[in-house]
């Protein structure tokens, strides 16, 4: 949630960096930085981890005005039309079946583009976004090539993920106080443009997308962050190790794993063990999976179940069932393997399904401190 162009409070190593030169870009000096790591790691003979976690595209919607140009066009067709053209991309790339439409309803306020008032802000806004994922593409782009001079791009494992589906929020809504700033550190007052009434992509604009154009950024999945559904927790990975994979180039797997999964791929690759003691205190144990056997082309023995849970919405999956709940709402049950969208609830159906589930994810929030504790009152 930092200014793109003039961040607050940015560190490099352990130094605080008091003021930016002109021209800064914050997702450029990620890129670069990480791109100069590469290049002083290689140097030695033991291998090496980097983590380069992108602010992009979160909210504020700040990007350089020649990336925004490039997509304006794009989304003057409205959402509908971008969402079907997305999926329509997915088929032909294989990443769904093309025997059924699988498609999910739009879950956001039924506004037709046609009706909406508000075009000018919408197309900007997404315009700004995919501009702002643009940059970080040319700067990965730059991570690659320092790889591949360096001779470490074929033996080097990289992994490519967001965190988590679109978010839905209207940030403008929120207004400065918290953590949101009233004004630049130049001293230029901030746009909060809560009725859509200032273009987002300068330094003095804090804003977002919508509802709207979410469903487009998560198709063809249902909802968005913050829930459970396949839209909100459920995120493609991009793999690319040259001398590694032993899978088809270009193919898809949809075996599933988790983000704990990294750790003990990385332990495996690296020859490492799980620590059980450190400074004589007991670590818990990982739960996570070697996805190792994914890239070398074999079926991997997965979780038997995964468990979720954030503000209060829950999901559990269990081989190709999933139970989810909206905002604290009855559980839905669903076959990910028939229904990948999540449009059938079968909970009816198979309430004993839906009951052996939920004890399991109580179970585990229990063990796992998810769950508030209750009340002790003072004596």
């Amino acid at each position: 949630m930092v200014n793109f162009f003039d961040p607050f409070g940015l560190v490099n190593g352990d130094q605080p960096v008091p003021f930016v030169p002109k021209g800064f870009y914050y997702t450029d000096a990620i890129n670069d930085s990480a791109a100069a790591y590469v290049r002083q790691f290689h140097k030695k003979e033991q291998p090496f981890f980097l983590y380069v976690a992108h602010t992009a595209p979160h909210w504020p919607l700040h990007a350089l005005p020649e990336d925004i140009a490039k997509y304006r066009k794009i989304y003057q067709a409205g959402w509908d039309s971008v969402r079907n053209e997305r999926y329509r991309k997915m088929l032909k790339w294989n990443l769904f079946p093309k025997d059924k439409n699988i498609l999910s309803e739009r879950f956001a306020p039924e506004v037709s583009w046609a009706d909406n008032p508000d075009k000018a802000y919408d197309i900007e806004a997404m315009a700004v976004r995919a501009a702002m994922i643009d940059r970080m593409d040319q700067g990965i782009g730059r991570l690659l090539k320092a790889l591949k001079e360096t001779g470490e791009l074929d033996n080097t494992l990289v992994l490519f993920l967001s965190d988590n589906g679109a978010s839905s929020d209207n940030a403008q809504n929120y207004g400065p106080g918290y953590d949101r700033p009233g004004e630049t550190r130049a001293g230029e007052k901030i746009h909060y443009p809560v009725k859509k009434e200032v273009l987002p992509g300068p330094e003095n604009t804090f804003a977002s997308h919508d509802k709207m154009w979410s469903n487009v950024a998560n198709a063809p999945f249902r909802f968005w962050k913050t829930e459970s559904y396949e839209g909100g927790l459920c995120t493609p990975l991009i793999v690319h190790w040259p001398q590694g994979l032993k899978t088809k180039k270009g193919s898809v797997t949809d075996q599933v794993g988790h983000v704990f999964d990294f750790m003990a791929t990385f332990i495996e690759l690296g020859g490492a063990q799980y620590p059980k003691q450190f400074k004589g205190n007991a670590i818990t144990p990982t739960a996570g999976k070697s996805l190792v056997p994914i890239f070398q082309g074999k079926q991997r023995q997965g979780h038997e179940y995964l468990f979720f849970e954030h503000i209060g919405r829950r999901a559990a999956r269990h081989g190709d069932w999933k139970i989810v709940t909206l905002n604290n709402k009855p559980w839905e049950l669903y076959n990910l393997k028939t229904d990948r969208t999540e449009r059938v609830d079968l909970a009816d159906k198979h309430p004993e399904i839906v009951k052996s589930m939920a004890a399991k994810w109580q179970e585990w929030a229990t063990s796992h401190q998810v769950l508030p504790k209750p009340n002790v009152a003072k004596k």
